[in-house]
């Protein structure tokens, strides 16, 4: 009895060390040359509509800002829209890119960025969202105890893609895009054990790689 109580708890235990399988790509495209100065700082914004699909989640917004290498010192994004209100609240804030040089035509506007030392403003639009999804478990509860069977699989995608405005040129220099896709399982023998592929971690890890060395690549 002991041996096999002693196996089901260690099947267990790596299975909790697994995750699922995720795949990631990233990608560049330069449209202008970039570097960072002594002084200079960036702005980390993610798209932010009126209740809707299609904004863009900040918990991934935090994360990029957070992982991206301490060559790139970033402004946090309540100082950002602190600072330069009301141009960034909710439901003034431009709509993508293609509305900056409009904001830029604003001296206050020019002069608030110019206080923070802000040379780039880097826009992020994308989303994680599940796209399939299978299996079946059932879960009972008797006087003799209880538990679950059965097997779920689902898998999630995440894509996004930042722009890179150069503020002083007035015009975007480059978009990094990054995807991820990862499968999760959870097997279920009596314990439903969830083993969860990191997707939106992946694609947030690669992305703020990425445009970290976007930004400090002098050539």
């Amino acid at each position: 009895m002991m041996p096999n109580r002693f196996l089901r708890c260690a099947a267990l235990f790596v299975t909790l060390l697994l995750g699922g399988c995720v795949t990631a790509r990233v990608e560049e495209i330069r449209e202008g040359h970039t570097a960072i100065g002594a002084a200079d700082t960036i702005a980390v914004l993610g798209k932010r509509d009126r209740p809707s699909a299609t904004e863009t989640e900040f918990d991934f917004v935090d994360c990029v800002s957070k992982n991206m290498g301490p060559s790139v010192p970033v402004v946090p994004d309540r100082t950002f829209r602190d600072t330069l209100f009301p141009w960034f609240e909710p439901r003034t804030a431009p709509a993508n890119t293609r509305d900056l040089p409009e904001l830029i035509s604003h001296p206050r506007f020019v002069e608030r960025l110019n206080n923070l030392g802000v040379k780039y403003l880097v826009w992020i639009e994308g989303s994680t969202r599940r796209t399939d999804s299978a299996g079946t478990m059932s879960c009972a509860v008797s006087p003799a105890g209880g538990g679950c069977f059965g097997f779920l699989t689902w898998e999630n995608d995440s894509e996004y893609e930042a722009s890179i405005w150069d503020i002083k040129e007035g015009r975007t220099v480059g978009k990094v895009s990054s995807e991820a896709v990862g499968t999760s399982y959870m097997p279920a023998i009596i314990v439903p054990v969830p083993i969860i592929a990191r997707v939106k971690s992946s694609a947030c890890s690669s992305l703020a790689d990425q445009l970290t060395t976007f930004l400090t690549d002098a050539s």
